[in-house]
């Protein structure tokens, strides 16, 4: 099998309204090891240097980096570079259908499930309400439909996926980060953030895992074919839970409605966006600045590195 290389740029920015005396930052920005997923070479560079830094992994597995800023500063410049191998790992609708009735998925992660396999406690903190994600029966009824009696889970899940592609708009403007899931199912619009939401809580709904996935997304569409939503920027999807498949977890995007391969770059994986946002923490001082970020994804073997991708080239904003 064929790796596909890219090389990625995530700048952060931070221009502040007044000087912040104190800081403490944690940062998702190093991509994560998978079976299908080499990291080649990862830098990251931060403007002002912070007083204190230390690299290490959280409760996911993940890769962050922590730091502190004790002298005062009025911008912050965050900026990440990575050379990233990805291997084909396609799903088939043979594998779909082969996997586990959901209900014995659900009975598997069941509270009181005899005898209880390790890979199935492991997943059973992606059962629950998270922060961002609601447990409701509004989101069980809406997903009904995708999990008849004795529908594979994976089959259902991709039913979902494709329900969600189809009903709900992609609207920058409709929602913001802290938007309740359960506005989004009623208003049916919103972003890749809002419907990766909407699809783990309505899977957690009905007693099934399901995990939060941030990356970077890479299109080339062919003629005639229109550029799918989220290219060259962060995005997020959704992986559920299927005991028995290579990796018991497969992923699903139901921004573009596809089955992530080659084209998406993993970072780091949670409950949701607030367990692997890819900057936060806490601030003394400031003026309440938003961020500016950009995202440039290159495949390596097409194209070569821009070169204003190896300088201090200006950071602009990105609403995907």
């Amino acid at each position: 099998m064929t790796a596909v290389r890219y090389h990625v740029l995530h700048e952060t920015r931070y221009d502040y309204g007044s000087v912040v005396s104190l800081s403490q930052q944690q940062l998702h920005l190093s991509p994560r090891f998978l079976p299908w997923q080499e990291v080649f070479e990862q830098r990251l560079d931060i403007e002002p240097a912070p007083t204190w830094r230390t690299d290490g992994e959280d409760a996911f597995g993940n890769p962050v980096t922590w730091i502190s800023f004790h002298a005062p500063h009025d911008s912050l410049r965050i900026r990440s570079a990575m050379n990233v191998a990805v291997l084909p790992h396609p799903i088939d609708a043979e594998t779909l259908a082969a996997s586990l009735p959901w209900e014995t998925v659900r009975e598997c992660l069941a509270y009181d499930a005899h005898p209880p396999q390790p890979e199935d406690l492991d997943a059973v903190r992606f059962l629950f309400e998270s922060p961002h994600v609601r447990v409701k029966h509004e989101l069980a009824d809406y997903a009904a439909d995708c999990f008849t009696p004795g529908t594979p889970v994976l089959v259902g899940a991709q039913r979902l996926m494709a329900k969600i592609f189809e009903e709900f708009e992609f609207d920058p403007e409709a929602t913001t980060v802290s938007t309740p899931v359960l506005e989004v199912l009623e208003n049916k619009r919103g972003v890749c953030q809002d419907f990766a939401h909407l699809m783990i809580a309505c899977l957690r709904a009905l007693g099934l895992a399901a995990r939060y996935v941030s990356g970077y997304l890479l299109t080339r569409p062919p003629p005639g074919k229109p550029r799918l939503i989220g290219a060259d920027a962060s995005h997020a999807w959704v992986s559920v839970y299927a005991p028995g498949t290579a990796d018991n977890w497969v992923d699903f995007d139901p921004t573009n409605n596809l089955l992530p391969d080659t084209e998406h770059i993993t970072l780091a994986i949670g409950r949701d966006f607030s367990d692997i946002s890819p900057l936060r923490g806490i601030i003394l001082g400031g003026g309440g600045a938003e961020p500016e970020v950009a995202v440039t994804v290159v495949p390596l073997d097409e194209e070569d590195i821009p070169e204003g991708l190896l300088d201090d080239s200006p950071v602009v904003a990105d609403k995907a």
